[in-house]
């Protein structure tokens, strides 16, 4: 049996302003994390591989996890210093997203605030987007199948709660 996630998102400040942020503890020393938040092999087992030469500050994206009809994105890197804090911008259709994760460890547990900087999509979707792919994230840091989770328990379910946030 399978329960309906919580919401756990909240409004914060970022560097581009007001933001959606998402955080998740996980029993796994932070340089796994990073790893699997930045090495594309471990990345497409949650959400998508990216293909390039990071060192160029841009590499192109693929949302694999979206299926396989959907476009290459461009990834222009802004911050990276492993394993504890990266940022991009990332074109989606006519948008920019900011996006942002920053990763701290005490003891055997690393904590990970990802963030997204608020902007003309609604956070009705974004919000429960975050959610599920952290969550799918979570499955593949516990050496589990991210396939298990399922969209439809994040949305619509979590879109009003995400709504009441921006007031």
């Amino acid at each position: 049996m399978t329960t309906t996630p919580e919401p756990r998102g909240r409004l914060g400040t970022g560097t581009h302003g007001r933001e959606v942020q998402i955080e998740r503890q996980f029993h796994a020393p932070i340089g796994d994390v990073w790893a699997a938040m930045t090495e594309p092999d471990r990345l497409e087992r949650w959400i998508g591989r990216w293909e390039g030469d990071p060192a160029t500050g841009k590499v192109t994206f693929f949302m694999t996890a979206e299926g396989d009809d959907v476009g290459p994105e461009e990834l222009t890197i802004t911050e990276c210093r492993a394993p504890h804090r990266f940022a991009a911008d990332t074109t989606v259709g006519e948008g920019v997203w900011h996006l942002r994760f920053e990763l701290s460890q005490d003891g055997e547990v690393t904590t990970l605030v990802f963030a997204q900087a608020l902007g003309d999509d609604p956070l009705g979707s974004v919000g429960p987007g975050w959610e599920y792919y952290v969550d799918r994230l979570a499955r593949t840091l516990a050496g589990e199948d991210a396939a298990d989770v399922d969209w439809d328990d994040y949305y619509p379910a979590m879109s009003a709660y995400y709504e009441a946030l921006e007031g």
